[in-house]
């Protein structure tokens, strides 16, 4: 399935100015640019494309489930999905609107090094191929995630998220999403 989800990765870009019609549509959940202003939504700006496209694919293939997001990735093709994606991950993510608590930013460091989340999303958490930006990402969204790996109401593409999410504390996942939420999502 991993193989299918990414022939479709080959697709040619939009121009820089022009906003596929069906962005437009995610902007009303997804923010302008794909920069959300809910704490319960993700932003799409600067993740990597390979990342917005497999979670399209997985929708689409009812391994995600979302209310909103299922029926919508249910009509989208396999070019919708990667004009999507080429789209969001050109954007410009915008600069975290939460700030990390003072003795969150040593602590989340650490919890970010120890289970292994810089290994995978990248030492700045910028994300990595089909693995998501952290840095900047909502708050609230993070720590739905993260709780939801935990329980395992919540599956991710290889079960790597749902092994390394089983060992964190409640206090772990409040202190790693304060943390993550507060970093410049951006690449120097």
């Amino acid at each position: 399935m991993f193989a299918a989800a990414l022939s479709f990765l080959s697709c040619a870009a939009p121009a820089a100015e022009e906003v596929p019609p069906k962005a437009q549509a995610c902007t009303f959940c997804h923010g302008p640019g794909g920069n959300s202003t809910d704490p319960a939504l993700p932003s799409l700006a600067g993740q990597p494309a390979q990342f917005i496209s497999m979670q399209l694919f997985l929708f689409r293939q009812g391994d995600r489930k979302d209310p909103q997001m299922s029926p919508i990735a249910a009509d989208l093709s396999n070019a919708d999905m990667n004009e999507l994606a080429v789209y969001f991950a050109r954007q410009r993510p915008a600069a975290p609107s939460h700030k990390t608590a003072g003795e969150n930013t040593t602590a989340g460091r650490r919890l970010a090094v120890q289970y292994h989340c810089v290994q995978c999303h990248g030492p700045a958490l910028l994300g990595l191929q089909h693995i998501p930006r952290l840095a900047g990402q909502q708050f609230a969204y993070l720590r739905t995630q993260l709780r939801g790996f935990k329980a395992k109401t919540r599956a991710d593409f290889d079960g790597n998220m749902t092994s390394a999410a089983e060992l964190l504390s409640d206090t772990d996942i409040e202190i790693l999403a304060d943390y993550l939420s507060g970093l410049r999502p951006v690449r120097d």
